[in-house]
């Protein structure tokens, strides 16, 4: 499956650390910001995540929910937002299906080793569920902020 900007996002159901199943269609009327990450712990991950905390009440001002996605399961999530205080949802996508329809399960090389992963992506969904923006192969320092005037700029 392939995402176009400006064409519906792939809808999906995953379990999140709450213990519910979320969907995205249920934010439908909110704008989404979609992150993919690789692991819950490890330095990037836990600098991106608390960058996205840090900055969570500008998103909400801006009718915008953060949803984090990792092929980690529900247990690691919840260590990671504990240890954090991280104030949204992580969602795990332990058979990388959703990663994989939003084109974020690449093939990397690391060592000269080969494997699948998760590309550091976020996707901006606008109120009626389209994708608006992506952004790929995505470097932690500064992305947040690039996510928050984005949907400032063009979603309000």
């Amino acid at each position: 499956m392939t995402i176009e900007k400006g064409k519906q996002a792939p809808d999906f159901t995953l379990p999140a650390n709450n213990g519910e199943n979320v969907s995205l269609s249920d934010y439908k009327g909110k704008n989404v910001v979609l992150y993919f990450y690789p692991k819950d712990m490890t330095p990037g991950c836990t600098n991106e995540a608390c960058d996205f905390r840090d900055h969570h009440e500008s998103f909400a001002d801006l009718d915008a929910v953060i949803l984090g996605v990792s092929p980690d399961p529900v247990e690691s999530h919840k260590k990671f937002i504990d240890k954090h205080d991280l104030p949204f949802l992580l969602l795990a996508d332990e058979e990388h299906q959703v990663a994989e329809d939003y084109g974020a399960w690449v093939l990397k090389k690391k060592s000269g080793e080969e494997y699948y992963g998760i590309e550091r992506s976020t996707f901006i969904i606008d109120k009626e569920g389209n994708l608006a923006e992506e952004f790929r192969k995505v470097k932690v320092e500064g992305h947040v902020e690039s996510a928050l005037t984005y949907i400032r700029e063009n979603l309000q």
